[in-house]
């Protein structure tokens, strides 16, 4: 097990430093200090070629101006509320609005543009690291000062875990994620389409036309969004479905079954990689880059394309129209948040 630090630019906010967390099997994942961000996860292939699985950008400074999340801890709320206010004891808040109408990821300035603290630990069994950040009252329209941790730990089992803790000090919103981009076909040599895809899942939440939810939930039974069985993500991704028109794509959550312990499994059968998601969360939001941010070089050489990158952006359900799911995301004071999730890399 090991654990590196390296000073890679300086933000109008203090150093930016890249720590490389490594295994005995050969794993790498790298992260920033801003935003917690991934920028790489190195899984070998059956070969035992070691490549990045993950999208990311060459020039490091181009995720401060980034605005597809790449690889980003989210919040304070993740994905999108509807018409960007929310009621909280009989309180409206009126938020930061910045995806149209709507509050996206919890507005202009989210965790994910922040400098956290950072404390490396080395231990017989995993490696890993804390992030430590706040966020204060009023901020981008929410109540509270809320204290987030974040641990990413990474072990010999292959399991990059991510476990969130937050407290605050009135009642308020908190729903985070994390917003890597996944391509197991290793430095992004082509697209998601062909990796089989499971989700476990009975039931999806339905979007309007500015991406924001319903409030519906849609059985999947029958439609192009069972992924119950294995199956490639682009057998039905141009379906005829009016979900997949409005999100041009997949950008919907899915409900994930409580009953099982693989929540959503992905495969790259030309690789030889496969990638098991495990969390305590009630929902995935998938998504398969459906608009990709294709201004800025990827550590590969090119721009990204469509579909070629895929998000499972585990958390609880976004706030919808008419404030549907918004238990989900209240935090109320004196009470912890806690969340897990772990992505379990097999070659």
């Amino acid at each position: 097990m090991r654990i590196n630090e390296e000073f890679v630019f300086e933000d109008k906010n203090g150093q930016v430093y890249e720590y490389t967390l490594g295994n005995d099997k050969n794993i790498e994942v790298k992260i920033l200090n801003l935003g917690g961000i991934i920028t790489g996860i190195y899984v070998p292939d059956r070969n035992g070629v070691l490549e990045n699985i993950v999208v990311g950008w060459k020039n490091y400074k181009d995720y401060t101006w980034d605005s597809a999340y790449t690889g980003a801890l989210v919040g304070r709320t993740a994905g999108r509320i509807a018409d960007g206010k929310v009621t909280i004891n009989k309180e409206t808040f009126e938020l930061s609005r910045n995806s149209g109408n709507n509050t996206l990821h919890g507005g202009s300035i989210g965790f994910n543009k922040k400098l956290w603290n950072v404390t490396k630990y080395n231990d017989e069994d995993e490696v890993g690291l804390i992030l430590e950040c706040a966020s204060k009252d009023g901020e981008e329209g929410y109540p509270g000062n809320v204290i987030l941790k974040v641990k990413y730990s990474l072990n010999n089992n292959n399991e990059l875990s991510i476990e969130y803790y937050g407290t605050s000090d009135k009642d308020t919103l908190l729903n985070m994620t994390n917003h890597s981009y996944f391509n197991l076909s290793g430095d992004l040599k082509r697209s998601v389409l062909d990796e089989v895809l499971t989700i476990k899942s009975n039931k999806f939440a339905a979007i309007t036309e500015d991406g924001a939810l319903s409030g519906k939930l849609i059985d999947v039974d029958g439609t192009e969004f069972d992924f119950n069985n294995p199956k490639e993500i682009g057998k039905d991704i141009n379906g005829e479905h009016n979900q997949l028109k409005l999100g041009n794509g997949y950008d919907h959550p899915w409900i994930l079954d409580k009953n099982v312990n693989v929540k959503v499994r992905l495969e790259d059968k030309e690789s030889g990689r496969t990638m098991e998601v495990y969390t305590d969360r009630e929902a995935v939001v998938v998504y398969t880059t459906n608009y990709p941010e294709d201004n800025k070089e990827l550590y590969s050489g090119g721009f990204l394309k469509k579909n070629y990158g895929i998000c499972f952006e585990t958390q609880g359900v976004p706030i919808g129209k008419n404030e549907a799911f918004l238990d989900g995301s209240i935090l109320r004071k004196g009470e912890e948040y806690k969340a897990k999730t772990i992505f379990k890399f097999i070659n």
